[in-house]
C-alpha cells in the first residue's frame, strides 16, 4: 500500500503538473488540451486555498489510485484529525467493551484501581452503574489507588490558559462525570445550578472578574462570577481539578460507603479482575461525532491499561508507531490523543492510508456509522448535506487558523473514495474553506 501510494502520488503529480503547465502556456497551436476534472481546477486554482498552506488526497481503494494530490506528502496540523489515529489504536487493542477498573479481593478487602475509562457518570453518555453497583454490593472494605497511572494531567503542547474552558478536562486514572462540572441557570434564578451537586459550594462571587462568564481560579476548584453573569441565562460545563481524593469523595456520594485511598505503593497484578462498563461502539461515537478531546484522552490511556498495566499515553502512541502504523508513507508525529497539542504533525497521505486501513478492517456500515456524517451528525451536521443521504463522512480537525476535514465519500454512482484536506496557517475564520470544500466534494460526489 505504501509502495502503491507513493508511485500513484508521483504519476498523479506529473500529470497534473503537465495538464496545468500546459493550460497556462496554451499549449502547441492545434493541440488539444487535456482538461482537469472540476474538482481538480477548484483545489489547483482556489483563491481560498491559496490564503492557506493546504494539502489534499483523493483515493480510490477499489482500484488503488491517487485521483488527485496537491501537497500531500507535506506535514501539516492536523487538529482532531488526530482523533483517527486514536479511534484506530483503540479498535486495534480494546476489544468489544471498555475495561472500567480492576481489583483483587484479599481478606476481608478489595483494592481497586481505575483502567482511565472515561464513561462512569458521563453527563453525555447513557447512564451505565456497573462500577457502582459493584462496589455498592460489595461486603468487603474499599481501598483505592492509582499507583497505574503514569501520566500528567494536561498533554504535551496543550495551552495552558485553557485550564478553564469545556474542551480541555485533565486526564486521570479514576474519571468522574467527564471531568467537569455542567453549570446552569436562567436568567431570573441568582443561583447557580450544578451537577455534581458535590461542587454546590464551590462558587464565589466576585465583581473584579471580568466579562459576562464563570471562570474557575487556575488552582483550586473554585468557580467565581460577577454581577454581569448572575443577572443572565448561563449554561456551560468546566472542567475540575482532578484528584484521587476527590474523584473517592465523588464515588462515595453516589454508592453510600467509605472508600480509603491506599497510600503504599502497590502494583497491579496480572490476575486481577475486571469490571466492564460499555460497549466500545457508544464511546467511539461520541469521541468521533463529537469530537470529545477528554474521551480520546481517556482511551488511549485505557489501552495503555490493557496492553501494559499502566496509563501512559507517549507509552501507548510509541506502541502504536512501532507495532500498528507500520509501513506508513510518513511517520506521524503524533504526541497526544484529542488533537489539542500543536506537536502532532501528519501528511494527508498518511492520513488517507489510515482511513483505508479502517474501510480495509472494519465492516463499512459499521465504520461509517462512527464518523460524523454530513448534514445529519456531530460536527459536519450543518455542512456537506445532500437532500437524499449523506455521501460525507468525516472527521473535522480545528485549531485557531487550522481546519482539516478527512474522510469517506459515496458518490453518485455509489463507489467509496477516501480524502484528506489539511489547511493550515490562514487568517480568520474556517468557514469560507468549509464552503470551498463543500464545492469541490459535491462536484466529486457528482461526477464519479
Amino acid at each position: 500500500m505504501n509502495k502503491i501510494l507513493s508511485l500513484n502520488y508521483i504519476s498523479q503529480f506529473i500529470i497534473v503538473s503537465i495538464a496545468l503547465l500546459s493550460s497556462a502556456c496554451g499549449g502547441p497551436k492545434g493541440a488539444k488540451i487535456s482538461k482537469l476534472p472540476t474538482y481538480q481546477q477548484l483545489v489547483e486554482t482556489s483563491p481560498i486555498f491559496e490564503k492557506s498552506f493546504t494539502g489534499f488526497m483523493l483515493f480510490d481503494p477499489s482500484s488503488e489510485a491517487v485521483l488527485h494530490a496537491k501537497n500531500a506528502d507535506r506535514y501539516f496540523t492536523p487538529a482532531s484529525n488526530t482523533k483517527i489515529f486514536t479511534l484506530y489504536t483503540s479498535l486495534q487493542i480494546l476489544g468489544d467493551s471498555m475495561p472500567a477498573i480492576r481489583y483483587i479481593e484479599s481478606g476481608d478487602s478489595l483494592i481497586f484501581w481505575g483502567t482511565g475509562d472515561p464513561s462512569l457518570k458521563h453527563p453525555y453518555l447513557a447512564s451505565n452503574n456497573r462500577v457502582i453497583d459493584f462496589l455498592k454490593n460489595s461486603d468487603k472494605q474499599l481501598f483505592f489507588t492509582s499507583e497505574n497511572f503514569k501520566d500528567s494531567r494536561f498533554g504535551a503542547g496543550w495551552s495552558w490558559d485553557d485550564y478553564y474552558y469545556s474542551f480541555q478536562p485533565e486526564k486521570s486514572a479514576f474519571p468522574f462525570h467527564g471531568n467537569i462540572i455542567k453549570v446552569d441557570k436562567t436568567k431570573d434564578d441568582p443561583y447557580f445550578r450544578v451537577e455534581p451537586g458535590y461542587f454546590s459550594d464551590s462558587f464565589s462571587k466576585n465583581n473584579k472578574v471580568k466579562g459576562r462568564s464563570l471562570k474557575r481560579i487556575s488552582d483550586y476548584n473554585i468557580f467565581e462570577y460577577n454581577e454581569a453573569a448572575q443577572s443572565r441565562s448561563y449554561t456551560n460545563d468546566h472542567p475540575f481539578i482532578y484528584s484521587d481524593q476527590l474523584a473517592v469523595n465523588l464515588l462515595i456520594s453516589e454508592i453510600g460507603k467509605n472508600i480509603s485511598i491506599l497510600t503504599e505503593p502497590i502494583n497491579l497484578p496480572d490476575d486481577a479482575k475486571v469490571i466492564y462498563s460499555y460497549p466500545v461502539d457508544s464511546i467511539y461515537k461520541r469521541l468521533m461525532q463529537e469530537s470529545d478531546n477528554f474521551i480520546a484522552e481517556q482511551l488511549l490511556l485505557t489501552c495503555g491499561d490493557k496492553m501494559f498495566g499502566e496509563m501512559n499515553t507517549n507509552q501507548v502512541i510509541q506502541f502504536a508507531k512501532d507495532s500498528l502504523l507500520q509501513n506508513f508513507p510518513d511517520e506521524p508525529i503524533w504526541r497526544d490523543g484529542s488533537g489539542l497539542s500543536r506537536y502532532n504533525l501528519f501528511t494527508p497521505r498518511t492520513i488517507v492510508h489510515l482511513l483505508n486501513l479502517l474501510h480495509q478492517q472494519i465492516p463499512q456500515e459499521r465504520l461509517l456509522d462512527l464518523f460524523p456524517a454530513g448534514g445529519i451528525s456531530g460536527t459536519i451536521e450543518d455542512w456537506y448535506g445532500n437532500k437524499t443521504k449523506p455521501y460525507i463522512f468525516a472527521k473535522t480537525g480545528t485549531l485557531s487558523n487550522n481546519h482539516c476535514l478527512s474522510g469517506y465519500l459515496i458518490t453518485s454512482s455509489g463507489k467509496t473514495l477516501i480524502f484528506s484536506f489539511m489547511h493550515n496557517n490562514f487568517k480568520g475564520r474556517s468557514k469560507p474553506f468549509k464552503q470551498e470544500m463543500e464545492k469541490i466534494l459535491w462536484d466529486i460526489y457528482l461526477n464519479n
